[in-house]
């Protein structure tokens, strides 16, 4: 176990050291500390401890892992709490040192000027921040660091304790990416990483620029964020870029994705055969209309043709689609993006992303590799500089500083309630507005819909993502009378480029979120000139309906007489609420575990 002990050691890659007491008489010469004086010995006898201690930590760690899911709940409870306590041991021991430590400080640095220039010494104070019970907000651009050998492994990526400079690492966006995994994977957590990116469309951008090279091909579900539209159609598709052939596929099944795929190997053959790559790009539930892709069917076609998958999840959160807990990996995407600024944050206070994968896909020490098996079980060796880390984050620089993390992580804490809610009034919203014969409502709430019974097969609880849209092409309105009627929606409806808030908003997807697409890639995404995408909030669904009423009746009947007369009676729309709110919260009941469970 001296390779252990040897972590600690300021010369953990030149020791010549055999033993503990080796380490401790290295550790004293490095610093030229006198090991016969009263503060040599002292500090000699601590040191030996921590060497000790640092094997005694990995023991119980290899334990801890190897027996933690057969022990019972008064063991797991009974084990957490001893090791927290061990926690505020090892910081009172770092407490305690600081006050002699001070005191050298303070006999080094003994100028009004100098102290003014340099600022409290970090390590002094910042201890109880530990302790703290949300997140410390890191606010830093760079990090003390130990020693020359430590300093250059954290370089390597062998020293996680130094997180060298924000733009790579900060502790407050690393708790963010852990607590990410845990919603998104639950039980699988440990097999998966996340790296935070500035916004949503900074994290598809690092996905997309990881993987896709010159000449590759990308395979899209054809509803998807404007924004990524633009990026694979403008950016990668450039010849003067990369030159990427960009196809996609109606329809969402696996059948439609298996037929769309046989005619990109098809039309591009000639690439195939100079060794270029397919990548699938899926949204699901899907911009704007909300609908449900069969990612578990897709990836599990893709991954029998060896194709890697990328799923952006923003819509459906952590909540309503859980992709990374297939029970069969090959139903998994390699890789899931979300954009934290929409419904997992919900407040509409910050732009954040993040992409999420395999610890072995984004981040492996350099000069090293992993072989392992990829999500069809075919063996694979993944080499360091594979990984997204070093290939995009390390050099990108489009990192999530620490005040955005908090903001995240502050908002995510409601996010199950707020979604409860947003799926009730999408259910509520979207039904209601179907009864009107002359609105048209693409939304797989409705039991009609063609895709409500992807919605049920894939979705937690069967439940619809908080988006759907509807327009008036039966009606014919004109582009001025459209316009004036949607101008009229505030302030039920704010009018806002984005969705995922905690107010309901809307936005002409024509002309907004989708304007990079053109006429024919308009239509085949089913977005009409009359199309209004609506993000559901926290309000009360009826009173967004009775607004909706009113504006029709104020702008629309005098041109359409009798419009308004479409909508639900007051009595319909009230016990509609009601038994869509009774319907999702007993679903939501039957699907909590019960005591017996929770007992185990």
């Amino acid at each position: 176990m001296l390779s252990v002990a040897r972590e600690l050691s300021p010369r953990r890659s030149t020791s010549t050291a055999e033993d503990v007491d080796g380490l401790v008489a290295e550790q004293l010469a490095h610093f030229s500390i006198d090991s016969k004086t009263e503060g040599g010995q002292a500090l000699a006898r601590l040191a030996g401890h921590l060497y000790r201690a640092n094997v005694d930590l990995h023991q119980l760690w290899d334990v801890t892992v190897r027996e933690l899911r057969g022990l019972d709940r008064r063991d797991r409870i009974a084990w957490f709490n001893a090791k927290k306590f061990l926690c505020f041991q090892l910081a009172k021991l770092l407490d305690t040192l600081q006050n002699p430590f001070r005191f050298s400080y303070q006999a080094l640095v003994e100028s009004q000027s100098n102290r003014l220039a340099k600022g409290p010494y970090p390590l002094f104070d910042n201890v109880a921040a530990i302790f703290s019970s949300t997140p410390v907000i890191a606010r830093t651009a760079t990090y003390l660091y130990a020693c020359t050998e430590w300093i250059d492994d954290a370089f390597q990526g062998r020293e996680p304790l130094l997180e060298v400079y924000s733009r790579l690492l900060n502790p407050t966006s690393i708790t963010l990416a852990n607590h990410i995994v845990d919603l998104e994977c639950g039980p699988l957590a440990g097999e998966y990483m996340a790296w935070n990116f500035n916004s949503g469309m900074a994290a598809i951008d690092a996905a997309l620029s990881h993987l896709v090279g010159y000449r590759d091909i990308i395979l899209s579900s054809r509803n998807i964020y404007g924004g990524a539209f633009q990026l694979l159609h403008d950016w990668f598709r450039k010849p003067s870029n990369l030159d990427v052939a960009v196809e996609f596929f109606d329809g969402y099944t696996v059948e439609a994705f298996q037929v769309a795929l046989a005619d990109v190997r098809a039309r591009h053959d000639n690439r195939l055969k100079d060794g270029r790559q397919v990548y699938v790009y899926l949204e699901s539930p899907c911009n704007p209309h909300g609908y449900v892709l069969d990612v578990p069917g897709i990836c599990q076609a893709a991954h029998a043709q060896k194709l890697t998958v990328l799923l952006d999840s923003t819509v459906g959160t952590p909540f309503l689609s859980q992709p990374l807990r297939r029970m069969s990996p090959a139903e998994r995407p390699d890789f899931v993006i979300h954009s934290y600024t929409k419904d997992i944050t919900g407040s509409g206070t910050t732009t954040a992303g993040v992409v999420i994968a395999r610890n072995e896909r984004m981040f492996i020490p350099k000069g090293e590799s992993v072989t392992t098996t990829d999500l069809a079980g075919r063996a694979v060796t993944w080499r360091w500089n594979e990984t997204l880390f070093w290939n995009v984050f390390y050099v990108k620089g489009a990192f999530l500083d620490a005040d955005k993390a908090f903001e995240v992580i502050n908002g995510s804490r409601t996010l199950e309630l707020r979604m409860l809610r947003k799926c009730i009034s999408t259910t509520v919203l979207a039904q209601a507005l179907a009864r009107h014969p002359q609105i048209h409502v693409k939304c797989n709430a409705l039991e009609t819909d063609d895709n409500a019974e992807m919605r049920r097969k894939i979705l937690r609880l069967e439940l619809p993502a908080p988006l759907f849209t509807v327009d008036f092409e039966r009606v014919g309105f004109d582009r001025a009378t459209f316009t004036r009627f949607f101008d009229c929606l505030e302030p039920a409806f704010g009018h806002q480029v984005s969705l995922g808030q905690s107010n309901t908003v809307v936005l002409c997807p024509a002309l907004t979120s989708h304007s990079e697409l053109g006429p024919d890639e308009l239509r085949a995404a089913g977005i009409e000139p009359t199309t209004i995408r609506i993000s559901l909030g926290d309000e009360d669904p009826r009173q967004l309906l009775v607004h909706f009423q009113r504006t029709a009746e104020l702008v629309l009947d005098p041109l359409c007489p009798g419009f308004s007369n479409g909508f639900l009676k007051p009595t319909a729309l009230d016990e509609l609420y009601r038994k869509s709110y009774m319907d999702i919260h007993q679903r939501w009941l039957d699907a909590l575990p019960n005591t017996d469970e929770l007992l185990k």
